[in-house]
């Protein structure tokens, strides 16, 4: 079994969230950002945490666990440019029925691209922080009118196999996005970010 072996960041259940629960940044795009991860009750509580493409928790994280992945070896069989690793679909953003963020919230919620973590990074102050006892990077505006609007993200580590890595030290958020030079990656949170699509992340949704 192997866990992450990329590049890294250090840096609402779907019945309790409310159309309310978004933060308007002033973004270029008009982007929202949900202000809790899919599958927590508040800002700092870390949610559920899912395989890229997936849209269900486990209680195990690993490739022989992982949806889109031929059991007997290992092959991609769904979201994959290159036949080297597996039947080629040429598909390289998750679809919505692939989305965690669409498929437990519904609506137009659904999974940031990687162009959009970009695109929060580039206007907003980031630093890592402690929220009601719980560390995380707190995003601030930098937009003129916006810079009293801030958005919160737990560090909630990730899960490998069983096993929760990293909790309240390191934040881990999966992107839409597919890392296209290894397809058994995807992007995290910016383009330095990209790991096994097989490990369990945090989901933050906008819309």
């Amino acid at each position: 079994m192997i866990c992450i072996t990329m590049a890294l960041c250090v840096s609402c259940k779907k019945n309790t969230i409310s159309t309310d629960n978004y933060v308007d940044l002033g973004l270029p795009s008009g982007l929202l950002w949900a202000t809790c991860n899919v599958g927590a009750n508040s800002p700092e509580d870390y949610g559920d945490y899912f395989a890229w493409g997936e849209v269900q928790p486990k209680s195990s994280y690993t490739w022989s666990t992982y949806k889109w992945v031929i059991s007997a070896d290992n092959r991609l069989k769904k979201y994959n440019n290159d036949s080297s690793y597996g039947i080629t679909d040429d598909k390289t953003e998750l679809k919505p029925s692939d989305d965690a963020a669409h498929v437990q919230w519904g609506g137009d919620w659904r999974m940031p691209k990687l162009s959009e973590w970009e695109e929060l990074y580039n206007n907003t102050t980031v630093i890592m922080t402690t929220q009601n006892d719980v560390n995380g990077l707190l995003f601030t505006s930098k937009v003129v009118g916006y810079t009293d609007k801030t958005l919160f993200l737990p560090a909630a580590g990730y899960r490998c196999a069983a096993s929760l890595v990293d909790a309240n030290t390191n934040c881990y958020y999966w992107s839409s996005s597919l890392y296209t030079s290894y397809p058994y990656s995807a992007y995290g949170m910016n383009s330095q970010d990209y790991v096994l699509r097989n490990n369990g992340f945090s989901v933050r949704a906008v819309k």
